[in-house]
C-alpha cells in the first residue's frame, strides 16, 4: 500500500513540476519590458460604490497621469454616501472627466455589471483602461506603461495590481497569494491560454467588448465583470501582458484575516463559472499542492523512502523557490521570497478553508 502511496507522491511532484518550469517559468524568466509613447485615445474607466474617501484621495492621481489624450469616465453605482458630490466636484475642476449617473434599476440592482456598461457605453475613446475606485497607480506613466503594450493584434492588456506593503503575516499572505494569481494569470497568457485579469489593472479595446456582447453571458453572476470578461473574450491571438512597474496599480489590503477570508470567498465562487479547461488546470495546481503536502507528512512519519522523499521536497521546494523568487523580484515583492514556505501552507489552509465554507453558504457579492 505504502509503494502506490509514494508512487502517487512522485506524480504530485512531477505535476507541480510542470506547473512551476512549464508554465510559470515562462513569466518568471521573461525579458524585461519596454515602454514604447503609442499616445493612443485612452478612456479610464472607475466605478464606485460608497467609495467617497478613497475617490477623494485617487482619482487626482488619474486626472495628473502625463498622458496627451485620454478622459476620466467615472461611474456613480447609485452610492448612498457622499461619492457622487466629490465625483461632481471632479468634474468641474478637471475638462477631460465624464461623469455616468447610475440610479438604482430594478433588473440589474447591485449589479457591477450594469454600472460598467453604461460607463463603457458613456466613454468615447476606442481603448479602455479599468483600474478601481480603491486603486492607485504606481506613476504619472502608468496609462503610457499599459497601452504601450497595445498592437494592431493585441487588444486586450492583462496589467498586475498589487496591495501595499504592511509589517503583518496576514500582509504577506495577501501579497503572496495576488503575486501567485498574477504568475498564473500572466504565464498562461505567455503560454496562449489567457484566463483571466484584474479590473485593478485591465485594459482593452472596446471592440472587444461588443464582440462578445458585453457581459450578457454571466450578467446572472454579481462578480466577474474583470475574470468572466477576460475567459470569455481572450485568446492567443489578442491579448498581452503587461508588468513593467510603471504599470502596476496598488490598494489597500484588507487589515483582519475574516474580511479578507470574505473577499476570496467571492473570487473562488466566480471562478466556477470559467471555462472547463481553464477550470481543471487551476484545480490541479491547486489539489496538487495540497496533496504534496499531505503526501511528505505521511511518507515521512512512517519513515517510508524517507531518502528519495526528502530528496523530491527539495527538488520541489529549490524550483518552485527560484520561480516565485524571480516572479516576486519583477513584480516588487521581494521580500516575499524570506517568507515562501510560511505564507504558501498558510495560504493552502485557507483554500480549503473556503472551499468547505462555499459549500454551505453563499458569499456576499457588490451591493
Amino acid at each position: 500500500m505504502l509503494i502506490y502511496i509514494f508512487y502517487f507522491f512522485i506524480a504530485i511532484v512531477t505535476i507541480q513540476l510542470f506547473y512551476y518550469l512549464g508554465i510559470f517559468a515562462k513569466f518568471a524568466f521573461s525579458k524585461p519590458q519596454n515602454i514604447t509613447h503609442q499616445n493612443i485615445p485612452v478612456s479610464v474607466i472607475v466605478c464606485a460604490k460608497n467609495e467617497e474617501e478613497n475617490v477623494k484621495k485617487y482619482i487626482p492621481l488619474l486626472a495628473e497621469q502625463n498622458y496627451p489624450d485620454f478622459e476620466i469616465v467615472l461611474i456613480d453605482d447609485a452610492s448612498s454616501d457622499e461619492t457622487l458630490e466629490v465625483f461632481e466636484e471632479f468634474e468641474k475642476q478637471y475638462s477631460n472627466i465624464r461623469l455616468v449617473k447610475v440610479q438604482n434599476n430594478e433588473a440589474f440592482w447591485g449589479n457591477k455589471k450594469y454600472a460598467l456598461t453604461l460607463g463603457i457605453k458613456a466613454s468615447k475613446k476606442d481603448y479602455l483602461l479599468f483600474t478601481d475606485a480603491d486603486c492607485y497607480p504606481t506613476s504619472k506613466e502608468w496609462i503610457t506603461a499599459m497601452t504601450s503594450q497595445f498592437t494592431e493584434e493585441k487588444t486586450i492588456v492583462l496589467g498586475y495590481g498589487g496591495y501595499e506593503k504592511e509589517r503583518s503575516l496576514l500582509n504577506k499572505v495577501i501579497r503572496f497569494e495576488t503575486v501567485l494569481t498574477a504568475v498564473q494569470y500572466f504565464s498562461w497568457a505567455k503560454a496562449g491560454l489567457p484566463y483571466m485579469g484584474v479590473g485593478r489593472n485591465l485594459a482593452y479595446k472596446k471592440d472587444e467588448f461588443f464582440n462578445v456582447n458585453g457581459f450578457i453571458e454571466h450578467i446572472q453572476v454579481r462578480s466577474g465583470d474583470d475574470d468572466l470578461f477576460i475567459n470569455q473574450a481572450a485568446n492567443k491571438a489578442n491579448t498581452t501582458i503587461a508588468y513593467n512597474p510603471e504599470s502596476f496599480t496598488y490598494s489597500t489590503p484588507k487589515k483582519s484575516y475574516a474580511d479578507w477570508f470574505i473577499q476570496k470567498r467571492r473570487h473562488v465562487t466566480t471562478a466556477n463559472h470559467y471555462k472547463f479547461f481553464d477550470k481543471v488546470q487551476l484545480s490541479l495546481f491547486y489539489s496538487s499542492q495540497l496533496f504534496f503536502f499531505l503526501l511528505v507528512i505521511v511518507l515521512l512519519s512512517l519513515q517510508f523512502q524517507w531518502i528519495a522523499v526528502l530528496a523530491l521536497l527539495a527538488t520541489r521546494y529549490t524550483i518552485a523557490w527560484i520561480v516565485m523568487g524571480f516572479s516576486a523580484g519583477k513584480l516588487r515583492e521581494k521580500d516575499l521570497k524570506i517568507w515562501f514556505p510560511i505564507v504558501e501552507i498558510v495560504l493552502i489552509f485557507t483554500q480549503i478553508n473556503i472551499f468547505i465554507t462555499n459549500i454551505f453558504s453563499k458569499p456576499v457579492h457588490w451591493k
